[in-house]
């Protein structure tokens, strides 16, 4: 039975929650999720870093100007000193997920994991890519059938499927793609490590 939906959005944000926490960890002890038994990695964070931690640098400033000014009035204080820490961990969780939740190839397996932080992780079956290149795309216009995946506003790589994949949203939305774009720190790099695993080589 389907749960309502007043039950399943708060489920959601807890898990949601819970994966930033989980990639902290990840990203302290240097560790990958998903890349178990052989996968191969490829990551989509590089130059995304600076922009993430100038942004908390700039809540940590925000929140000593606002403890300066509620300094009188402890109980605001108290609330506010919270949410600004909440931020400042929330912003560094979603660079650390990207970190530690990268594109996955399992040739072996047959499957490519098109990942991005904690929101999406989708499968998508070999045998059900018909093309796959390197292509820079800096503007994504929404169009059915198709999932734009955009770092820092952009995508590098395009996928697209002989027959559709499903994908499911941050809210639990199901939606059926047949394009899928995202970014890659090596584009040239994953087309030619998916071309090889279709054609039954190993991937280097």
């Amino acid at each position: 039975m389907r749960r309502p939906a007043l039950v399943m959005v708060p489920w959601l944000l807890v898990r949601h929650e819970l994966r930033l926490l989980a990639s902290l960890w990840l990203w302290v002890t240097r560790r990958t999720h998903g890349t178990e038994g052989g996968g191969a990695a490829f990551g989509y964070v590089r130059g995304q870093g600076a922009m993430m931690f100038g942004f908390a640098f700039v809540c940590v400033v925000e929140s000593v100007g606002m403890s300066v000014l509620l300094r009188d009035w402890p109980t605001a204080h108290h609330v506010v000193l919270v949410l600004d820490v909440y931020t400042v961990v929330f912003v560094i969780g979603l660079h650390a997920a990207s970190v530690v939740r990268p594109h996955v190839l399992h040739a072996a397996g047959g499957t490519l994991r098109i990942r991005r932080a904690v929101h999406v992780d989708i499968r998508i079956p070999l045998d059900r890519i018909a093309s796959v290149r390197r292509e820079l795309r800096m503007t994504h216009e929404p169009a059915d059938g198709e999932l734009d995946l955009a770092v820092g506003a952009q995508t590098s790589v395009t996928v697209e499927l002989a027959e559709p994949v499903t994908h499911v949203t941050f809210l639990g939305r199901r939606r059926e793609v047949r394009v899928v774009r995202c970014h890659a720190d090596d584009p040239g790099g994953l087309v030619r490590a998916v071309d090889q695993a279709r054609e039954g080589y190993a991937v280097p």
